[in-house]
């Protein structure tokens, strides 16, 4: 088959419909999935297809996003050093989809650094073999300058850490209580070379917000009974997509609870949109 390029950006902006609807639009036709989240105050596009297409969807979609968003008025529970916040390019292949050679990501991530630093200068710290997303966010601006592009914030903008990585599954779980400093010691109990995650505010309630670094195994059921250990849970969140391989492994009887359906695997995804594995 040929080789399937996915990007999952995340951007600052989760609640202006009429914004969200212009993101979507102007991701274009690889577009797979959006989540939109008003308390994070961020949504994630997911576009995956041929690697040209995806390219120029994430070019697209990044315009539009510096020259409508700023990072001066957005306050949301999520970190974030930009409008752009996040540009990881994973890619793929065979059926079910496992991750190709790191290369290709790089390359791609090398191609939009370069793109976005002399087309629209925005600084870009890039993640993958050099350093992780966290190290970003601790040391960005501090003792990191960025790799690509101006040494200083774009004006509006900020900042993008843009990457090359393999398949994760962003995963976040409410908890019943109320209780931020709970929801902060369960993230910290799971957190692990398989797992990161962070205990947030989100308007009255907490969650667990979680990236599942090798979902094959630390899948959402195991990181939802690890947090169910610590405190009782509201109630579970997909955030994007998750590899069909993934979802197999998980009892059929636990997706509900889970918070997932066999709509949100990649796959699926890519199949509705017309590939044909």
């Amino acid at each position: 088959m040929t080789a399937v390029l996915e990007c999952v950006v995340n951007i600052s902006e989760g609640r202006d419909r009429a914004r969200l609807s212009a993101l979507r639009r102007a991701a274009g036709p690889t577009l797979i999935d959006m989540h939109a989240d008003p308390d994070h105050h961020r949504s994630v596009f997911t576009l995956a297809g041929t690697a040209g297409l995806v390219e120029a969807g994430v070019r697209c979609l990044a315009s539009y996003a510096v020259g409508a968003l700023d990072l001066g008025a957005h306050a949301g529970a999520h970190p974030r050093i930009g409008v752009v916040d996040v540009v990881p390019f994973v890619a793929l292949e065979d059926w079910p989809l496992r991750p190709a050679a790191l290369e290709v990501a790089l390359d791609a991530r090398d191609r939009f650094a370069a793109w976005a630093g002399a087309t629209m200068h925005l600084p870009c710290f890039l993640y993958g073999p050099e350093r992780s997303i966290p190290e970003i966010r601790r040391r960005a601006w501090h003792d990191l300058r960025p790799d690509v592009g101006p040494d200083s914030p774009h004006p509006t903008a900020g900042a993008s850490a843009v990457g090359a990585r393999d398949l994760l599954v962003a995963y976040n779980l409410w908890l019943e209580v109320a209780d931020l400093a709970r929801a902060r010691a369960i993230a910290a109990e799971i957190r692990s070379a398989d797992v990161r995650a962070l205990g947030l505010a989100v308007g009255a309630a907490v969650q667990v917000s979680c990236n599942l670094l090798r979902p094959s195994v630390a899948r959402p059921d195991v990181v939802f009974d690890a947090v169910a250990e610590g405190a009782p849970i509201r109630r579970a969140e997909l955030v994007g997509l998750l590899p069909e391989a993934v979802l197999r492994d998980i009892p059929v009887a636990r997706w509900s609870e889970l918070g997932l359906d066999v709509t949100d695997t990649i796959e699926s995804r890519l199949i509705r949109a017309g590939w044909r594995p």
